[in-house]
């Protein structure tokens, strides 16, 4: 059974650029709530205890130095089969492959500058969760 939770995140480029409303107006109009929700700055350190799980692939410090060079915003949603259902909605990493109508076809700069996270597994989404927000900040 899929769960009901995802963690999401919108990136630095698209803090730095405006998107936040549009992309959290989208989350909205496919049916998740927003049940967490902060704006924060990741530190090195943060980014790479955050993406650990890319350390020996080739693109892991442009990704650290990436992610802690400005705001994001972090959340957890709700929906049935959440994960699959926000991994629908964002699209592919690459935005040039991505589908029209989702989040990285519309927001994204480029496979590195992607516009958001979204969780891969029910089991990432729940340590993802667990990373940014204690138990009483989900509502």
């Amino acid at each position: 059974m899929s769960g009901k939770i995802t963690f999401a995140m919108i990136k630095p480029y698209a803090v730095k650029m405006g998107y936040i409303g549009p992309i959290l107006a989208m989350i909205s109009e496919a049916g998740f709530r927003i049940s967490s929700i902060a704006s924060t700055k990741l530190s090195k350190e943060q980014a790479e205890t955050f993406y650990a799980i890319h350390k020996s692939k080739p693109f892991y410090d442009d990704l650290v130095e990436f992610m802690s060079s400005g705001a994001i915003v972090a959340m957890i949603l709700e929906k049935e089969n959440a994960v699959e259902e926000f991994r629908k909605l964002i699209g592919n990493t690459d935005p040039s492959k991505a589908d029209e109508g989702t989040i990285r076809k519309k927001y994204a700069k480029s496979i590195q500058s992607n516009a958001v996270h979204g969780s891969d597994s029910d089991e990432n989404a729940r340590l993802e969760c667990d990373f940014f927000f204690s138990q009483k900040e989900r509502y």
